[in-house]
């Protein structure tokens, strides 16, 4: 909202030495956010003043008509200016520019030969003043208005101050006069004229034009008039064109310009039709699906079923509260006029706004509330400076369909002002406060409010707790920290992500986060097959991005892209992991169950809405590329393969609690992986999770590197650590023996570890894989796997015998469970 100070000043009592500083912060206090205040003087720098033209003489020879002039500016001696205008003459009051000037925009006047004179100076329109867009022809102020010399910002209007303010979507009423005033006069305790207090003529059984209302949802009040035999060619005055202006609205016609007018002083958007361009009576409905309209901004628009139309026996000729049409809009050579007040839908304008993607100034008043109580003194305003400007006969019949709904009253306890915002406000405070914004109060136990028209805002008892901290003024309340309640601290699933996470870092890897959303080639790029589950994803109504409506079913496509991005950066050794929440969707064939905001839900309400929400467990994914260890000059680096994804998975897990013994390492076929390098990850004979290298078809259509390797885990679906029982360390020295066993090539390293741990009974300590053989004098299809095993007793120094029968008992369980045999026997 743009509108001047003097014009506020209309209709409030401001301080007359107020200063911007306190404009901004009334304003600001008030609830609005200041966008600017300028003042309009110093927007144009140097000597701005008023001149007398002594002489003109017309220079011929150019393309067009020049004239070469002496002024009278109050100085010494006459300034030469070549101007080419022709709306004056000898002895004409003019506006000058004198050189060393600077107008809007940053042109600098000076002194200069053009046309072949002297010029010393400019001769000023309006629009080169800022103060309209017309430029055919220099300004030419009232005869014995001014001395010549004298500044001339006054006399144009440009020693006023510009105040514009960005208003909340919920206080509609603060986009006019009449609100910001009004709102001004609480900051300011200062006296509050509404414009809206005006005498006005009433409705009347005789109705001015045939109009029928088929839907009162949509326009619950339509109001009209009809003046007729105006003058085409009177043109809107002075004051209004500089305050349209001023407020960045064009000046057009003075029909139009009434309208804008009327919206800027009291918030309410009228229309005015041509009375000789329609065709029989109006109506006003929804457009029907299909139906079209031309726009006054010569679009062609196909309308929705939502839309209002005001139409006549041809069809549509307005989108009702947005834009009006071609067919029916004033023309210059207009002479009767049908002026339309009306209040609709807000909901229906905001969606109608947005469908067609039209902004208008009427619009954003709509969609934020306008006050029904306005149009027939809207109505009779427009008559009034309309018949005092271009004449013509006002139809003494006045339209006024009314359907509009009284507000209704809110039931509030006169404590709850004091219990929300910490303030001791007295019942007698609210009751003066609320009865200030324009409520009427009846003061009962609770409180009876009634809010006035033009605040459709106030609808629940907090809504009046907040004018009441509002107008009691937000700086009166103290700004204390709330006291910090005990609790228990973090869940224990929060501090297991939080180790996962750690370990990871520490053991090189980058936590990256990325946005849930994914597109829907992502499972077959990942090369799901057509029945798999993580296919099935949901959509969602109003995504961010058109291409990525889904959610993701696994964290592999989005942690994939944050890895292809950094390669494409110029990364090639990368090692990163993400957790967070994948979208399961649950297959629910009921429709979610239809709830209010005005009470809690029912438990049977709660949980039928539960029902349909998509499982969401948390998940971590980890994926590797490029070298593991760096080459230099001790030697070769290593490159990143499955077994280093498979450890990702082992780490984090040990991190979860889960000891080595707990975890299982099998293969596993599953996309995205590769067949024969992608293994399963086991906790206590359940699946979590997969690891291992990603599929070469995969690769490719991701635009990945060979060899790129990831893991993913259902942090969710592992166990819950069990308590941790200390273990006495022994200070007995341990026992090492290395065995190497032959086994199937197919075998698993891990679960012979396994077999070997269960078989050495009590007195192993640890087992470890070293070395991995394969040759042709093992034979085809073997292995050997060499592991180090490490005997120690908690009371006593292990014995020869008993280090070597507890070696035999785990030779003994591998060699019956894999037919495992050792090296070399």
């Amino acid at each position: 909202m743009k509108t001047t100070l003097s014009w506020l000043r209309e209709y409030v009592e401001l301080p007359a030495d107020l200063t911007a500083d306190q404009l901004d912060s009334a304003l600001t206090n008030l609830g609005m956010e200041v966008e600017s205040i300028v003042d309009q003087s110093a927007t144009i720098k140097g000597d701005l003043v008023v001149g007398r033209v002594l002489t003109i003489e017309e220079l011929t020879g150019f393309k067009k008509p020049i004239r070469f002039t002496t002024v009278d500016v109050g100085r010494d001696a006459p300034q030469e200016i070549v101007c080419g205008a022709r709306n004056f003459a000898e002895g004409d009051l003019v506006v000058v520019i004198l050189p060393g000037g600077e107008l809007p925009g940053g042109f600098k006047i000076g002194a200069r030969k053009t046309y072949g004179r002297n010029s010393n100076g400019m001769i000023c329109s309006a629009a080169e003043l800022g103060l309209s867009g017309d430029h055919s022809g220099i300004i030419v102020l009232p005869a014995g208005s001014a001395a010549p010399g004298t500044d001339a910002r006054g006399a144009v209007g440009l020693d006023d101050v510009v105040v514009e303010v960005e208003i909340t979507p919920d206080r509609g009423y603060e986009m006019s006069l009449r609100g910001l005033a009004r709102e001004l006069s609480y900051a300011f305790s200062a006296a509050y004229t509404d414009p809206a207090a005006i005498d006005f003529a009433a409705a009347t059984s005789a109705s001015p034009f045939p109009v029928t209302v088929e839907d009162t949802v949509g326009c619950d009040r339509f109001s009209a008039r009809v003046v007729r035999g105006i003058d085409p060619s009177a043109q809107s005055p002075d004051w209004m064109q500089k305050r349209l202006v001023a407020a960045g609205i064009r000046a057009i016609s003075l029909p139009v310009d009434i309208t804008n007018y009327l919206m800027l002083e009291l918030g309410q958007p009228m229309h005015v039709f041509d009375l000789n361009r329609l065709n029989g009576g109006l109506v006003v409905r929804r457009a029907r699906a299909g139906e079209k309209l031309t726009t006054l901004d010569g679009v062609a628009r196909v309308l929705d079923a939502e839309d209002m139309v005001i139409c006549d026996d041809t069809g549509p000729i307005s989108l009702a509260a947005v834009m009006g049409g071609e067919t029916s809009e004033w023309q210059p050579d207009t002479v009767d006029v049908l002026l339309e007040a009306a209040h609709w839908d807000p909901v229906m304008v905001g969606r109608t706004a947005r469908r067609h993607k039209l902004f208008s100034e009427a619009a954003k008043r709509w969609e934020r509330g306008v006050d029904p109580q306005l149009t027939l003194v809207a109505l009779e305003r427009a008559v009034q400076i309309l018949t005092s400007q271009a004449g013509g006969t006002v139809d003494d019949a006045v339209l006024d369909i009314d359907h509009v709904v009284a507000p209704s009253t809110i039931a509030v306890d006169a404590d709850l002002p004091a219990q929300r915002i910490g303030l001791a406000y007295s019942s007698s405070d609210v009751v003066k406060l609320l009865s200030q914004v324009g409520c009427q109060v009846r003061e009962s136990v609770p409180l009876e409010v009634t809010p006035p028209s033009w605040r459709p805002d106030l609808l629940t008892p907090i809504d009046l707790v907040e004018e009441v901290a509002r107008l009691g003024g937000y700086n009166d309340i103290p700004s204390i920290l709330p006291p910090a309640r005990g609790g228990s601290g973090i869940t224990p699933a929060q501090r297991r992500r939080r180790t996962v996470g750690r370990a990871l870092a520490e053991n090189g890897y980058v936590e990256v986060l990325s946005y849930p959303f994914v597109a829907p080639s992502a499972a077959d790029q990942l090369g799901y097959p057509a029945d798999d589950p993580r296919r099935s994803a949901v959509r969602l109504t109003n995504p961010l991005s058109e291409q990525e409506p889904l959610l993701r079913t696994s964290l592999l496509p989005t942690l994939l892209a944050t890895l292809k991005r950094n390669l494409g950066r110029g990364h090639r050794d990368l090692a990163i992991f993400e957790t967070g929440l994948v979208f399961l969707p649950t297959l629910a064939v009921t429709a979610p169950p239809a709830m209010g905001v005005d009470r809690k839900p029912t438990d049977e309400e709660w949980k039928a809405a539960n029902a349909i929400v998509p499982h969401q467990p948390w998940h971590l994914a980890a994926a590797v590329t490029g070298d593991i260890a760096p080459a230099g000059w001790w030697g070769a680096g290593r490159e990143a393969t499955w077994a280093d994804a498979i450890e990702a998975a082992r780490v984090a897990l040990s991190a979860a609690g889960i000891t080595a013994g707990r975890v299982t390492v099998a293969a596993a076929e599953l996309a995205p992986w590769h067949p024969g390098r992608c293994a399963a990850i086991s906790v206590d004979g359940e699946v979590v999770g997969h690891a291992g290298e990603l599929h070469p078809a995969v690769v490719s259509a991701l635009e990945l590197p060979k060899r790129t390797s990831v893991m993913e885990l259902d942090l969710d679906a592992v166990p819950a650590a069990p308590v941790t029982q200390a273990k006495k360390i022994s200070s007995f020295p341990p026992a090492l023996i290395d065995v190497a066993l032959v086994v199937d090539a197919g075998t698993p390293a891990a679960a012979v570890s396994s077999v070997l741990e269960q078989g050495a009974g009590e007195l192993l300590e640890s087992v470890a894989l070293f070395d991995l053989y394969e040759s042709d004098q093992l034979g085809e299809g073997k292995k050997s796997l060499a592991y180090k095993l490490t005997f120690r007793a908690p009371d006593r120094t292990l014995t020869s015998e008993e280090t070597l029968a507890a070696r035999d008992a785990a030779v003994a369980a591998a060699a019956s469970r894999f037919g495992a045999t050792l090296r070399g026997a």
